[in-house]
């Protein structure tokens, strides 16, 4: 295997392990909650720990490759991921379960961040948005199949973190896959930010569209987390029929990524985006419009496929608002995009409390449709300052 094969891999690896966390959520929640005895809305924010971990791993990636190599840090975080991932399984302890998931979020965020700025490193700008896409399918897989894991493993009645034990093996392959790669050097500089001379602030779409992927992420495990509990409490579903509707969405998204990878060589992240974010809002709304539950799968899975690799196609489509992507800008918008998964347990605790799991899903469908507004209006932002910029009308 060459070398770039082998960071690209460990790169996929790095968001399996992040998507095999989040994905089994809403089907290991049941269980734990027997597990510990309490209500599923009052375990539901033991997750905030993998969160909110996220969310400072995300903030330290802002300044941490500053200290040591990204190579180093992924050395480091996935090693860490590993023994937490053990310490799980291994500790009845509600103490040790929270300090584990604190651990692990805190090394996804670092993780994350230091794949996605490697990929945009290693590869050019008209190769870089299908190949962030197809990190978004190595998401998928381990959605898919973290997911059908965790719902086979739970349904055997076996400890509600086993599915977990997967993902520590997945963090083990990304160390030894690291340990003998060569890495690319640092690329843009991270006091340059890839901006004009001058010291100017990011433009305005890169910070709409970092608020646009806060409300993504939110909105996303909005729907993925409750819709298992929704399915079982409001729609009586068997629990493994519920936990498999999750995995549909998963097999949706893995499917559209597959094209968007090459569809977006063809037509650009400009244009594509508009289609992801309508897709996105339009699909999460029959999930709790419709009630049949011979249609929620296949609804799910359209769903999915109706995303278009939603993440990173924004994410492709903020660094072309500027001239040169730092790692520093990469890691802003993942940065966006892990804040509201690190507020999700909690805020979508709250909706379910005071109101019901419909109620929440619905919720998630409304941050698809402010997203959609915000990136409209970076869109015509970016579009309108092509239009009237130095070489408009020659």
């Amino acid at each position: 295997m060459s070398n770039n094969a082998r960071v690209t891999l460990a790169c996929f690896f790095a968001y399996f392990v992040m998507s095999g966390m989040l994905a089994p959520i809403g089907i290991v929640l049941p269980p734990l909650a027997e597990y510990l005895g309490e209500p599923v809305a009052a375990v539901a924010p033991i997750f905030s720990w993998l969160t909110l971990g996220i969310l400072l791993g995300s903030a330290l990636a802002l300044v941490v490759f500053d200290v040591l190599t990204v190579r180093v840090w992924i050395l480091l975080v996935y090693l860490a991921i590993a023994a937490a991932l053990l310490t799980l399984r291994l500790s009845d302890s509600a103490l040790a379960l929270r300090l584990s998931l604190g651990v692990v979020g805190a090394a996804c965020g670092i993780g994350l961040a230091a794949a996605a700025s490697t990929i945009t490193q290693l590869y050019a700008e008209d190769h870089r948005a299908s190949m962030l896409v197809i990190t978004d399918g190595s998401f998928s897989v381990a959605g898919i199949v973290i997911s059908t894991l965790a719902v086979s493993l739970v349904a055997a009645g076996l400890h509600w973190s086993t599915s977990y034990l997967a993902v520590a093996a997945v963090a083990v392959m990304v160390v030894l896959l690291v340990a003998t790669a060569r890495f690319p050097d640092g690329g843009s500089s991270d006091t340059d930010d890839g901006l004009p001379a001058g010291g100017a602030a990011w433009p305005l779409p890169v910070w709409l569209c970092i608020l646009a992927l806060f409300l993504y992420t939110l909105g996303q495990y909005s729907l993925l987390w409750w819709l298992p509990t929704y399915l079982e409490e409001a729609l009586g579903a068997p629990r493994e029929a519920a936990g498999a509707v999750v995995a549909r969405f998963w097999t949706g998204m893995l499917v559209t990524q597959l094209l968007v990878a090459w569809w977006v060589l063809r037509i650009g992240a400009r244009r594509l985006v508009l289609l992801s974010v309508s897709g996105a809002f339009l699909g999460s709304l029959p999930l709790w419009l419709n009630e049949s539950l011979t249609l929620l799968p296949w609804l799910s899975l359209i769903w999915g496929v109706a995303n278009l690799g939603l993440l990173k196609i924004v994410i492709s489509f903020a660094t072309l608002a500027v001239p040169n992507p730092s790692p520093r800008l990469v890691a802003a918008l993942l940065f966006g995009a892990t804040s509201g998964t690190a507020i999700s347990p909690k805020v979508t605790s709250i909706i379910v409390e005071a109101m019901d799991t419909r109620a929440v899903l619905q919720f998630g469908s409304l941050c698809y449709l402010v997203l959609g507004i915000l990136v409209f209006v970076a869109w015509w932002l970016m579009h309108s300052r092509v239009d009237t910029g130095p070489s408009a009308g020659k």
